[in-house]
């Protein structure tokens, strides 16, 4: 089953609808720490495995990263242990600075 890819944009509607959805962040803390989207959980790509409960897996997931790759492989993860409802954000938190929040720093 492929990923659902949504762009930045789509993610930016979903938000300002207040749209129930978790928007998972698997970057490092450090980056983390440098660039977020608000209400985004973080949970770095590899400690997921370890962290499934703090996510509802009833719930859609959006997972987002640095330009879409680690996310890629955290949502194909979340779809083999048994989650329905994940997309991945096409160019991650890079492509939100650029068209969606210039406030949100670049690195």
């Amino acid at each position: 089953m492929p990923i659902k890819q949504i762009t930045v944009q789509e993610l930016k509607t979903k938000i300002d609808n207040n749209e129930e959805f978790t928007l998972l962040d698997v970057r490092e803390e450090i980056e983390y720490d440098f660039a977020r989207i608000a209400n985004s959980v973080l949970i770095p790509l590899n400690n997921l495995p370890a962290n499934l409960s703090f996510l509802d897996a009833k719930q859609e997931v959006v997972v987002l990263c640095h330009h879409g790759v680690r996310s890629m492989q955290a949502a194909n993860f979340l779809l083999q242990v048994g989650f329905k409802n994940v997309s991945n954000v096409i160019g991650g938190i890079d492509a939100w600075s650029l068209h969606c929040d210039a406030k949100v720093a670049r690195y």
